[in-house]
């Protein structure tokens, strides 16, 4: 519990802020504290956030009125071209990627917007965001640009604010690898042991020991010939020992070796935490199928499971805080017909829908409401199949 109390006394925003106070009680000064940057630092959460953030961008995002797609006009120019150095792409893995690691992100209208839709968007550093608080509302924003180091106040009206749940403070999200920091630091721990095995620390494989008194030169002499007759690259000759000569192989210590085991579990907690299956990862358990179908099962649990839900989401917000702000009878929606991952979840869902329909159970508009689509004026109306009698 003391941790959650040193938390409330705290404004919970990046990990280097959050582990610092969780890695504390563990480390006596923490000073000694690793992993500052975890996305710089580690591998994993690199690799789990580049996964996230270029599927996400995958997904159209595309603008509708009245169930049709929407290709001119203000809104979907904007969303177009964002800004003149930001593509569509970019908006989205730049939102992803701190949503990823922040656990919130932050679209700015720019410092010329006034009012009303606006004309361009920007994506802004959570690590450099201030909120002010007043009688329990935030009434302003400051921004620390990073190259300058001027703070630029921005209005709530002038930015849209992606923000995860947070128990300890309502108005910031937070990173999703708070919970995980004390496995981050012992992974980058853990590494920096192994580099410096490696590097400093580096065990033979064996020894060789004798009962002779050898001097320094024969010493030099003995290891060179074994060296050439036995080392690297040299496998399954026979060796000849001299007389009161012995080998003695040499092993890694249980210590060591218990750390790659702790790595292995970090890394599949770290998947865990962002709902990544190990074969999107390119991970491949030895015990684990070796089939397509596991393959293909993994990857479509992925988008089902994972970024579906985060895409609906940023949908929600934007609904809240874009769509409905300016009173805009468009919508936003990400369009996931050209994601080849649930082409076959979807012509599942197609055949369903085309059985319902054959059934009586449904009707052509009740399907183009559940996706989203225009009505047709006829399609209230059920058509029999000619193949049904009445007894079906």
């Amino acid at each position: 519990m003391g941790i959650f109390r040193k938390r409330k006394q705290k404004k919970l925003r990046s990990f280097e802020q959050v582990n610092a106070d969780t890695v504390a009680e563990d480390f006596a000064d923490v000073e000694q504290k690793t992993c500052t940057d975890p996305y710089m630092q580690h591998a994993w959460v690199s690799v789990c956030i580049d996964i996230l953030t270029r599927n996400v961008a995958r997904a159209e995002f595309e603008i509708r009125k009245d169930g049709k797609s929407v290709t001119n006009g203000k809104v979907a120019k904007l969303f177009r071209s964002p800004s003149p150095v930001m593509s569509r792409f970019d908006l989205w893995k730049q939102t992803c990627a701190w949503w990823s690691l922040e656990g919130e992100a932050f679209w700015w209208f720019g410092e010329n917007y006034t009012c009303g839709i606006p004309s361009e968007i920007k994506v802004l550093s959570p690590r450099h965001m201030q909120h002010v608080v007043e009688n329990g509302k935030v009434t302003k924003w400051i921004y620390t640009d990073c190259e300058n180091g001027k703070p630029t106040v921005i209005l709530p009206d002038e930015i849209i604010h992606f923000k995860d749940w947070n128990p300890w403070n309502e108005h910031r999200g937070v990173s999703p690898l708070v919970s995980l920091g004390l496995e981050v630091e012992q992974d980058l721990l853990a590494s920096k042991q192994n580099t410096g095995l490696l590097k400093e620390g580096g065990v033979p494989k064996g020894l060789l020991k004798t009962d002779q008194v050898l001097t320094e030169s024969e010493a030099e002499l003995l290891a060179r010939t074994w060296d050439k007759k036995y080392g690297k690259g040299m496998k399954n000759r026979v060796a000849v020992l001299g007389r009161g000569t012995e080998y003695q192989p040499l092993t890694f210590s249980p210590d060591v070796l218990k750390l790659y085991d702790m790595k292995k579990w970090n890394l599949y907690t770290l998947l865990a935490k962002y709902g990544i299956p190990p074969r999107v990862a390119n991970i491949q358990d030895s015990k684990s199928s070796l089939s397509g179908t596991d393959t293909d099962s993994q990857h479509r649990a992925f988008w089902n499971f994972t970024l579906i839900p985060l895409l609906k989401n940023y949908e929600q917000v934007l609904e809240v805080q874009f769509f409905d702000r300016f009173g805009l009878s468009e919508k936003g929606v990400f369009n996931l017909q050209a994601i080849p991952e649930l082409q076959e979840s979807e012509d599942a869902q197609s055949n369903r829908d085309i059985a319902e329909i054959n059934a009586g159970l449904k009707t052509i508009n009740d399907v183009l409401r559940a996706r989203g689509e225009k009505e047709k004026p006829w399609g209230d109306i059920w058509f029999r199949n000619s193949s049904l009698t009445a007894e079906n």
